[in-house]
């Protein structure tokens, strides 16, 4: 089994937390598209949103978040020979699909400073249109992640744009600060697939340092979020990259990937 990622990925996270917790066993693809590699023409030719994740046991592949993660619980139940009652509940899928319904894109690019959003963009841009030119057969396709990435710098520029993706987010954890003064988890008293979904969500808040705003006062989610930091899964797929003094690490590696790159284009 494969698994195309990048550490950074929300929706990545999500999918190395389930497979962490459900101890299955996977080869990891590092696609970093920062360095603009999952829009080099293998990687595209499998999957030509070229986001990420993307999951592949064999000839099968799947891209979305969700049916990755009910892929993985189905491998997890058929190796330990369990049966239905091994699978997530309504209400757990429930919750997964409210998680997956705010796009945190728009939002995390808001707090991310100018200058480099624009670079990056930049370089993205010029990634996409050197690959139209490598492989014509996929230019059309290209043509389609070069319109997104202007209409994404456009939208950003549109204060109601991100006015409606932080309303969602404050109704999102309203309701999930609801739940958590009832039960130990998100959907019960034991850990789930919706946990797993939460759980990068509320490291995004972290890393973009709103977490005064968003989680502390939240107190059920200030206290939940302090268990979730203690699993074995979170420090492994999150915690390793994000943590204390590697959380700076993790940023200045990037810039000065940005900052290289930057000097390099006008040599």
């Amino acid at each position: 089994m494969q698994l195309y990622h990048h550490p950074y990925s929300l929706d990545s996270q999500k999918v190395r937390l389930a497979l962490e917790e459900k101890g299955i066993d996977y080869t990891s693809n590092h696609v970093s598209p920062i360095t603009g590699r999952n829009m080099d023409a293998s990687f595209f030719r499998i999957n030509q949103s070229a986001r990420l994740p993307v999951f592949q046991n064999g000839s099968h592949i799947i891209f979305n978040t969700i049916e990755i993660i009910q892929y993985i619980e189905r491998i997890a139940v058929v190796s330990l020979g369990g049966d239905d009652t091994f699978f997530s509940s309504r209400e757990v899928v429930e919750w997964m699909h409210k998680i997956q319904a705010w796009n945190p894109k728009y939002f995390t690019l808001s707090h991310v400073p100018e200058k480099y959003r624009i670079s990056v963009s930049k370089f993205n841009r010029q990634v996409i249109i050197a690959r139209m030119s490598e492989s014509p057969e996929l230019a059309s396709a290209y043509h389609c992640k070069l319109k997104d990435a202007y209409e994404t710098e456009d939208k950003l520029k549109n204060p109601l744009v991100l006015k409606r993706s932080k309303e969602h987010l404050v109704r999102l954890l309203d309701e999930v600060e609801t739940k958590l003064k009832e039960t130990a988890f998100l959907a019960g008293d034991e850990f789930s697939m919706a946990d797993v979904m939460l759980i990068p969500v509320l490291a995004r808040l972290v890393l973009l340092n709103v977490e005064d705003e968003y989680i502390s006062s939240r107190p059920n989610i200030a206290e939940y979020w302090v268990l979730m930091q203690q699993r074995p899964s979170y420090k492994k797929v999150i915690g390793k990259y994000f943590n204390g003094w590697r959380r700076y690490k993790t940023l200045v590696k990037t810039w000065c990937f940005v900052r290289f790159r930057n000097l390099l284009r006008r040599y």
